[in-house]
């Protein structure tokens, strides 16, 4: 697979929530919906599956630091577990909302890049 040096980068056009063939159209038409075509060049997004990547992405990141940071609030601080259960249900909750998105357009964009498609047995 050759490589076009002039196409947008699937990393930054992802997180930017863009198109992964012009860089330039939006991909979310809410804020996880996909737009049927990109506005700018037409492309059909219709391929575009990430499943249940983005939020298992999204879990594993949220869980780790949430759990090291209650970990070590509690042997540095001893706060009440009412405190804990406020801190990390709203850090919880603010983390997930803040990345799935951005992962769900990295993503899509690397489906793109790579030419991803659903495996088939050759017969």
């Amino acid at each position: 697979m050759a490589h076009d040096p002039s196409a947008p980068s699937p990393i930054t056009t992802g997180l930017k929530g863009l198109c992964p063939r012009c860089g330039k159209g939006h991909v979310f038409k809410g804020f996880l919906s996909v737009q049927p075509r990109c506005e700018v060049c037409g492309l059909d997004l219709a391929f575009t599956d990430t499943g249940d990547g983005p939020a298992f992405f999204v879990m594993s990141f949220v869980g780790i630091v949430v759990v090291a940071l209650a970990l070590w609030t509690e042997f540095t601080y001893e706060p009440p577990i009412w405190l804990h259960l406020v801190m990390w249900t709203v850090l919880s909750i603010a983390l997930s909302l803040a990345l799935v998105r951005p992962l769900k357009g990295v993503l899509m964009n690397l489906q793109y890049h790579h030419k991803a498609e659903e495996g088939r047995f050759e017969k």
